[in-house]
């Protein structure tokens, strides 16, 4: 491969990596936004801590538990290639990854996504858990079960060779390897955390907990949109520009349907033209298409993003009619919709068909029964422990205050 060619390649996948680190903005954005100002240091703390753990978890040990080189024969479910990262031969040059970026490359742009999983699940426990416990399932579930999971299909594992050599499971930048493995875990979190005070009546009715800062949340959407390009244009894992074009656009055009798609249902259901639905109708677009975006048309990804955001208004009452508390809405954006995006590879695009949508269906089942044990396993040892709720209290208070002794807003202080 020409150098030139090489360089490119390697500073496109650079500039993602970079892209994809700015998704975390998005994320505390969104999360301080769509909750209240009692909470914001709190929410902060989380999101810092996640993406600085683990990039360093995944120096330690999950970059070679998420790429361990799988032996010929092998079973494809666990294998370890050893701590801490260097170079292969020919890891700095053309010759490592057919030519599209280097080893040091392409391990930041893996760790970029490896923290995702967590900042997904800190969302939907947001005002009612406390830091310690969050912290030690951060560490357990971005060290280990993420990547774990991951290497099952993009480390080469037995998802990615169920159908022999045309392939099996589809994944191409994460809709189940990274919005559904948060997903699952959030949606477990919260069923063992229970709901926040006053969000359910005692007839089981929900009760609206509005956000404190709604330009703030809608400019963590607008930012996460920005930083899809990198997310999913990035896995495309080289600057082809046929390649990546399309992948931008397919992804581009599903969030844009996503939005119309829930803020026409949210609408008619509920008569009014709801911000916060449009908002997640995007990001639901975004996550839809995250599975098969490279193998989408135009006409597809906008039918999958209409799909997504009609599931964000059906998947946000669904959630609240079985009384669990998701206050940014993390389990219907991320699970259900990822589930969908995975899905629709099977039905939509260049690789639909009955075989790969049962293909598609193993690998959600595999994911979500890993991930689903696992998050219990955590999460219910730290309850029953050290605990992982705060204090009536202190929830009444505000966590800033409680856990981190300041306040984000110390002149304008109100519940």
């Amino acid at each position: 491969m020409e150098a030139g060619l090489f360089t490119a390649n390697n500073v496109w996948m650079m500039v993602c990596t970079a892209l994809v680190f700015f998704m975390h903005t998005g994320f505390a954005f969104l999360e301080i936004g769509l909750t209240r100002q009692k909470n914001t240091i709190n929410i902060l703390f989380k999101n810092i801590f996640i993406i600085t753990v683990g990039l360093l978890l995944y120096y330690i040990g999950g970059f070679n538990l998420m790429y361990p080189g799988f032996e010929e024969g092998s079973m494809g479910i666990l294998d370890f290639a050893g701590f801490g990262i260097a170079a292969p031969e020919g890891g700095m040059t053309a010759e490592y990854a057919s030519g599209g970026y280097t080893w040091w490359t392409d391990f930041l742009f893996q760790g970029m996504f490896a923290a995702t999983a967590a900042t997904i699940v800190s969302g939907a426990v947001a005002e009612r858990i406390k830091i310690g416990p969050f912290m030690i399932f951060t560490i357990i579930y971005v060290g280990l079960i993420y990547p774990i999971a991951g290497s099952w299909q993009w480390g080469g594992g037995f998802l990615s060779t169920l159908g022999g050599e045309e392939g099996g499971f589809y994944d191409f930048a994460g809709s189940t390897l990274v919005h559904s493995v948060g997903g699952w875990g959030a949606l477990i979190a919260i069923y063992l955390l229970g709901a926040r005070i006053g969000k359910f009546d005692k007839d089981g009715k929900a009760n609206a907990i509005p956000g404190h800062n709604i330009p703030l949340a809608t400019a963590g959407v607008l930012i996460l949109w920005l930083g899809w390009f990198g997310f999913n244009g990035g896995s495309v894992l080289s600057a082809d520009p046929a390649a990546t074009s399309l992948v931008l656009v397919t992804t581009c055009l599903a969030a844009a349907a996503g939005g119309i798609g829930a803020i026409a249902l949210s609408t008619i259901m509920y008569k009014n033209m709801d911000l916060t639905m449009f908002l997640n109708g995007i990001l639901g677009g975004l996550v839809g298409i995250t599975a098969g975006a490279d193998l989408m048309s135009p006409n597809e990804a906008v039918v999958i993003g209409l799909i997504a955001g009609v599931i964000i208004v059906l998947g946000v009452a669904l959630v609240d009619k079985i009384r669990l508390d998701d206050p940014v809405g993390a389990v219907t954006v991320h699970l259900i919709c990822g589930i969908w995006g995975t899905l629709a590879v099977g039905l939509f695009g260049a690789k639909a068909g009955g075989q790969q949508l049962i293909y598609q269906l193993t690998g959600i089942a595999s994911v979500g029964v890993f991930c689903c044990i696992s998050a219990f396993i955590i999460i219910f040892a730290l309850k029953k422990t050290v605990g992982i709720r705060v204090p009536e209290e202190e929830e009444i208070d505000g966590l800033d205050l409680a856990e981190h002794g300041m306040d984000a807003y110390p002149d304008f202080r109100m519940d």
